[in-house]
């Protein structure tokens, strides 16, 4: 599979990003990860996907002196080398990845369309929660986009034995400042940064405590 390697700072971190060339994957390409039996029944698109995310984050580790591949573990969580924390996203033909010294998240999504904006509204955000993309002044598609891929940040940035059993309303928007999100949940809160990449909404998701 073709990719190009780059990278970006944001939010005062490295990302390291892996476009790919979804014509020209074959299926032996993932004999590249050490893990590959784990995808061998996998579909194509999400083969791809894991692969390129891999890459990004082979990238990531290399650039702060650790060599490898994170694996998967059973919530197919990334497994990464201590004492390092990390996150991975993708999203069409771009993958994503960011190594850290402490719990992050990060997240890249299409702007929703007005017509799936609509239909998954109630699922991603609260009435109060809509006053506050109201009040931020973007468009309410964007702001929807920005909601849903915050909290996805913050859900990977929540160590792995709070992620069972928690969903987007446990996440609460309350206010959104320039490239800055505020999300609480009832133990933390996230300050979440944001960038709108067309036609994407990048976020990224560090905690702070009470």
């Amino acid at each position: 599979m073709q990719t190009t390697h780059s990278t970006f700072l944001f939010a005062g971190h490295r990302l390291h990003q892996i476009d790919f060339d979804p014509a020209t994957f074959a299926p032996h390409d993932i004999l590249w990860l050490p893990h590959h039996q784990q995808l061998e029944n996998c579909g194509r698109k999400r083969q791809m996907e894991h692969l390129a995310g891999r890459i990004a984050a082979a990238c990531a580790l290399k650039a702060v002196g650790v060599k490898g591949v994170p694996g998967t573990g059973d919530q197919r969580q990334p497994l990464w080398p201590v004492p390092w924390s990390g996150s991975i996203s993708h999203c069409d033909t771009r993958a994503l990845a960011v190594v850290a010294s402490r719990p992050v998240g990060i997240d890249i999504e299409n702007v929703l369309t007005p017509a799936l904006a609509t239909e998954l509204e109630s699922s991603i955000i609260s009435p109060t929660e809509r006053a506050v993309l109201k009040a931020s002044g973007l468009p309410f598609e964007l702001a929807l986009t920005l909601a849903f891929s915050a909290k996805e940040s913050g859900f990977k940035a929540l160590p792995l034995t709070q992620q069972s059993g928690t969903g987007f309303m446990h996440f609460r928007i309350t206010d959104i400042q320039g490239e800055v999100v505020t999300l609480w949940t009832e133990q933390q809160m996230y300050q979440v940064h944001w960038m709108a990449v067309e036609p994407c909404v990048i976020t990224l998701c560090q905690t702070q405590y009470r």
